[in-house]
């Protein structure tokens, strides 16, 4: 029986930028409908490492979006505590030679222009801040406003905070329009759900959903591996740290694998090591020469990884854009459709200022939001983009 539901707007994707999403509208006194065809967190939000960052971002449109994310996920951290293992740990970019340290702190110097705080390290003070790096390497920047939470938790919280109603379990098969074009709410496989607006927050597969109401966005799945050692003594390492060089694979358009050293700890004891970026659509392959690419990244990091064992590893699929920069906001081509999604492996942190910009675009079209959202303009895409 198609019994239909009703409210203001329905968000479609229970991953942490639905989950913000609908807690930032429900939170401008919207009611609101999450919905989702797996469980919550069951897509790249739940394959993900938790990153709130700033260091991996050039000044633009992303770095002012991560900023703006910063300042709410402090918020929310004062409201969520330990419930979500926020971390205010830092992040520490590390050079391998003196001309890559060069590079990394003519970067640093840029982002300190748009407001981060970066500090460079020198050689000798680096291993103050991380005591079992590899022995000689020539410096590094410290980015104190680096962050962490658990993800899967941090959906969670924000959807049961957000008072929104969850449907879980049903499949978006369609986007209802009226005849004039505008959407007035979606099918799914357990009924309707009728709201004159729609959250497009379906991550990877948000192109899939954005073709149902008959718009173009290219959004790609990206590939990425994460290594999970045997829990470790707190401290084993202190900041989320990576190489110099992931700053080029994040901003990189190849669909070919690269690899680059990310490790960090967890509160629960087990590190993290990425990371890992291809093209290879859906395809869920455990992949050997990955996983020995990660590792061997890591161990050139931290030499001390080397005795330590691996106990299991996960992979899930960043929703990848053309220009790297996600898609937010009102779709002019389609009324009622809004968009949050294609935030590539950065969305857990660009989360809460996208569900934030969002709300605003719902509750006031005509005023100008925080932050601009032209750079993020959904129909920006020609049809052949890829």
């Amino acid at each position: 029986m198609n019994v239909g539901l009703t409210c203001d707007v329905v968000v479609v994707g229970a991953g942490m930028v639905g989950a913000a999403c609908a807690l930032y509208a429900a939170r401008a006194g919207l009611d609101v409908i999450l919905v989702d065809r797996g469980p919550v967190a069951g897509g790249t939000t739940g394959a993900g490492e938790g990153n709130l960052l700033v260091s991996d971002k050039e000044p633009g449109p992303e770095l002012d979006l991560a900023l703006l994310s910063g300042r709410l996920w402090g918020e929310l951290a004062r409201e969520f505590g330990a419930a979500i293992e926020y971390e205010a740990k830092g992040g520490v970019v590390v050079a391998s030679s003196p001309g890559g340290l060069a590079a990394l702190e003519r970067f640093a110097e840029g982002q300190r222009a748009a407001g981060v705080v970066a500090e460079p390290v020198a050689g000798d003070t680096l291993y103050d801040l991380e005591p079992h790096l590899a022995p000689g390497l020539p410096g590094g920047v410290h980015y104190p406003q680096d962050r962490q939470v658990m993800p899967a938790l941090a959906a969670a919280h924000l959807t049961r905070a957000s008072g929104a109603r969850l449907l879980t379990g049903r499949t978006v098969t369609a986007v209802l329009r009226t005849r004039d074009g505008a959407v007035r709410g979606v099918r799914t496989d357990r009924g309707d759900i009728h709201a004159p607006a729609i959250v497009n927050a379906a991550g990877t597969w948000g192109g899939e959903l954005a073709a149902l109401a008959g718009a173009h966005l290219p959004v790609l799945p990206r590939r990425g591996f994460v290594l999970v050692t045997e829990p470790l003594p707190p401290r084993k390492v202190r900041h989320k740290v990576y190489a110099a060089d992931y700053v080029a694979d994040v901003a990189s358009d190849s669909a070919a694998l690269q690899t680059s050293p990310v490790v960090e700890g967890t509160a629960a004891g087990p590190i993290l090591i990425g990371a890992s970026r291809e093209r290879v659509g859906f395809d869920r392959t455990f992949s050997l020469p990955v996983v020995r690419a990660l590792a061997a990244g890591a161990t050139r990091l931290f030499p001390f990884l080397t005795d330590v064992r691996a106990m299991r590893s996960y992979l899930g699929f960043r929703p990848y854009m053309p220009d790297h920069l996600p898609a937010i906001g009102p779709d002019p081509r389609v009324p009622g459709l809004h968009h949050a999604c294609g935030h590539e492996g950065a969305g857990i942190g660009l989360a809460t200022g996208t569900g934030h910009l969002i709300a605003q675009a719902l509750t006031a079209p005509g005023k100008t939001p925080d932050l601009d959202l032209t750079p993020f303009r959904p129909d920006r895409f020609t049809e052949e983009a890829a």
